[in-house]
């Protein structure tokens, strides 16, 4: 069970190919390599602030050829020393003005890396596009809904350069043989420091609840070694929390790193705001495995102290999770993880921090 106070669907890309192997003749992959090769560094090209121009089909696979233009803001910066990355769109596009985020994880087992979309109106990580680069060519797919019928989509990364590059989004309703492009985009490097996202009234309706942690902490960590086993073993762990600021607030990233004497954790968690319920939703990240959980823990602040709950698997059986948060108005913050077998009547304990914010670092 990954941990929930940093918690930030997951559609394996193996599965794809035996579905459809009209597709998997495609793709390029390197599954089957006897050594594959190490793509945890294939987006620091990306790294820093860009202008996209952005053509957009407006009626995918109905036959129309219909499309509308506009321009792009985007930021992109390293996670995990560059195994992950994140990066902010902000555009006015034919529907209104749109604020997004990518984030990108990479699995160090399978050597590819997942690809999630979430945007502010709906602020939920979308199903992932899984896949790599090869030879300069980033190639990534995942199988959707759209209008009522599955289909494939695939994005495409060519001729990046640290100035430039393009980018393409297609549909494929025939398995994969043919492939009808949607979204197509020019990047062009600009200066450092834009600041992507305007401005945002505070109408104080939960969105800068996390307010309070952006910045750098030191944490102490007690997890329990064996939830729900009727163990007693602790274990103890010493790290850092590094909390960034994202949509002016109503998004936040937090990257965690902590070391026991025989091991360490590094992960990351995504929090997004939804704007129609008021409530936060708290996705995780580990580095070991490179994917967001599937589900995420979902709540709110209420007098400074924070409740989040999940119904999830844990070793086979279903339980309730909650995590709490509290002395969110001090330097001194509190978070607990339990779990509970009868229905929230009780709950065990088995993830106990507490931070302390790092006054030397900004």
């Amino acid at each position: 069970m990954p941990i929930r106070f940093l918690c930030l669907r997951c559609v394996l890309l193996g599965a794809l190919l035996q579905a459809q192997p009209m597709a998997a003749a495609q793709i390029s992959t390197s599954l089957s390599a006897a050594h594959p090769r190490d793509g945890q560094h294939d987006w620091d090209t990306f790294f820093g602030s860009w202008k996209m121009r952005l053509r957009k089909r407006l009626q995918p696979l109905s036959g129309s050829d219909d499309w509308v233009q506009f321009e792009s803001h985007d930021t992109t910066r390293k996670l995990w020393g560059g195994r992950a990355n994140l990066d902010e769109l902000e555009a006015d596009g034919p529907n209104g003005h749109i604020e997004g985020l990518t984030l990108r994880l990479y699995n160090p087992h399978s050597h590819q890396w997942s690809i999630y979309w979430a945007n502010s109106a709906d602020p939920a990580p979308e199903n992932p596009l899984i896949g790599e680069f090869k030879n300069g060519r980033g190639e990534f797919y995942d199988q959707e809904m759209f209008n009522g019928r599955s289909i494939f989509v695939r994005f495409l990364w060519t001729n990046v350069s640290e100035t430039s590059g393009d980018f393409e989004q297609s549909f494929s309703d025939d398995g994969g043989r043919t492939w009808e492009p949607n979204w197509v985009t020019t990047m062009e490097r600009e200066p450092a420091g834009r600041a992507n996202v305007p401005p945002n009234p505070d109408h104080h309706d939960g969105q800068h609840d996390f307010d309070f942690e952006f910045g750098c902490w030191k944490v102490h960590l007690q997890r329990l070694a064996q939830p729900l086993s009727g163990s007693e073993q602790w274990l103890e762990y010493d790290g850092t929390i590094v909390v960034s600021n994202l949509w002016n607030g109503r998004a936040n990233v937090a990257e965690f790193e902590a070391k026991h004497d025989r091991a360490g954790i590094e992960g990351l968690s995504l929090r997004l705001f939804d704007p129609h319920t008021h409530q936060w939703s708290m996705w995780w990240a580990n580095a070991m495995e490179g994917r967001l959980d599937s589900l995420p823990v979902v709540g709110r602040f209420e007098n400074g102290r924070g409740e989040f709950y999940a119904f999830e698997q844990y070793s086979g059986r279903w339980v309730m999770v909650r995590f709490l948060f509290s002395g969110t108005r001090t330097n001194f913050v509190h978070g607990e993880q339990a779990y509970s077998i009868d229905g929230g009547r009780t709950w065990e304990a088995n993830w106990i921090e507490d931070l302390t914010r790092d006054e030397g670092k900004p």
